[in-house]
């Protein structure tokens, strides 16, 4: 069965980038009928944050990536020192004493001489003696993997034929002075417990996949079982988004906030569309998901807000009524939903609609506006006023169109567009309309 996994930190806000690989990971396993993981990657307890992982949870749910297991690294670390004692006793690790310093000093004199700052594997020269002096003296060392030097090649189910030296490389620490185990020796031990037989990251995580498949085959003995696939990094494309942060650092949450559907944000990410262009479920972009469709790695928040209106103008009240604001009728929503980019814009118009603004002064068109307070007809009001009275200003104006509109608009809303003005007018009221009508004429 494919298995996959999604292994967030709960050190910040999970992002638009990790909701990426979140999203490839939901995609490939519902596809193949498969499983998904959801591991908590908290060992690093100075950066793992209370609450977080509970967070991330919830932004999952309410993006729709769903998890048929979950678990917090902090919980198993009988399982991975019993891993780390298997591994110190066939002697693939070895004990090394040198400080951070004295790593740095080593690599910055082989810089100077030109050569490889691969770690010179000092400390496999060791003798009992040496280290029973060392730590006598109050050392502890921490352990590194003994690679093997050879060339090792695999294919990147998304960046194609991969080839790495291991001679190359530097034996990786995996376990630290305190004895516990590095994040890459963790994640193999719980990839291996798991069954894991896909693992969809981000490309930033590239370089360690030499090192893994050795850790594999060391550890479990079978390395075909385990393929890689990397997402190269999201970029920008169209215009920056609003915030000025870069696309990939968009937190899901604040997206969340600003009324941002997961569905459009799936779209742009995917593009993959529905039958008739529209954003798709995840349930139907599984159908039909590939891999490559998230091998761009353009990201446009532009069209993320032309699809997000597309989804806004088409959802009914029940659906939103939970996010409007309080007092928002069904009769609000019908009339601003086509002309929201982001839901919390609609905490404006309803200001406009039951609230108090301040419309400008209209120099130029005064006369029109002393003319549409005159012609206001009388309450209560029905939906057919905002027709009967702009009929009524075109005969007494003989004004038309833009001409007519644009000035009352910006009267009425203080903006110069929006939803249709005839659907706002039986919602802002005589009252309202009749004051703002008379301050933006004064």
């Amino acid at each position: 069965m494919t298995r996959v996994r999604f292994a967030p930190s709960p050190s910040g806000n999970l992002f638009v980038s990790s909701v990426r690989v979140a999203l490839a990971n939901h995609l490939f396993a519902r596809r193949a009928g498969g499983q998904m993981l959801l591991r908590i990657d908290d060992l690093d307890s100075e950066r793992s944050r209370p609450g977080l992982a509970d967070q991330i949870m919830r932004d999952l749910q309410w993006f729709g990536i769903g998890w048929d297991t979950a678990f917090r690294q902090s919980e198993r670390g009988e399982l991975y020192q019993a891993t780390i004692e298997r591994l110190q006793r066939d002697k693939f690790l070895y004990p090394c004493f040198e400080t951070d310093e004295e790593l740095k000093a080593k690599q910055e004199f082989r810089r100077k001489r030109k050569q490889s700052p691969v770690y010179d594997r000092a400390m496999l020269t060791l003798t009992e003696k040496q280290r029973h002096d060392a730590e006598a003296g109050g050392k502890r060392p921490h352990w590194r993997f003994k690679l093997s030097g050879r060339t090792l090649e695999w294919n990147d189910l998304i960046l194609g034929p991969r080839r790495a030296m291991l001679s190359a490389v530097s034996d990786p620490v995996l376990v630290h002075a305190d004895g516990s185990p590095a994040p890459i020796l963790a994640s193999v031990i719980d990839d291996i417990a798991f069954g894991t037989t896909d693992i969809i990251r981000g490309e930033d995580n590239a370089g360690n996949t030499a090192v893994q498949i050795e850790l594999f085959e060391v550890l479990r003995g079978n390395r075909a079982a385990i393929r890689f696939a990397h997402l190269p990094a999201l970029t920008d494309a169209g215009k920056p988004a609003p915030n000025g942060r870069r696309a990939g650092n968009l937190a899901l949450r604040a997206l969340r906030s600003d009324g941002i559907e997961p569905c459009a944000i799936a779209a742009c990410m995917t593009g993959i569309a529905g039958p008739n262009g529209e954003p798709a479920p995840l349930d139907e972009l599984a159908k039909r998901f590939e891999l490559a469709d998230l091998a761009t790695s353009r990201f446009d928040v532009v069209r993320m807000l032309e699809i997000n209106r597309r989804v806004l103008g088409g959802l009914s009240f029940a659906a939103v009524a939970d996010r409007l604001p309080g007092g928002a009728t069904e009769a609000f929503w019908l009339a601003v939903r086509g002309s929201l980019d982001l839901l919390k814009e609609a905490r404006g118009w309803w200001d406009v609609v039951a609230g108090t603004i301040v419309p400008p002064v209209i120099d130029d068109a005064r006369d029109l506006l002393l003319s549409a307070g005159a012609l206001l007809p009388p309450e209560p009001w029905d939906n057919a006023v905002g027709r009967t009275w702009i009929a009524a200003l075109e005969r007494a104006t003989e004004r038309t169109g833009e001409a007519l509109l644009t000035p009352l608009r910006l009267a009425l809303t203080g903006e110069d567009s929006g939803p249709d003005l005839v659907d706002l007018l039986p919602l802002i009221g005589r009252p309202r309309a009749a004051s703002r009508l008379a301050i933006a004429a004064a």
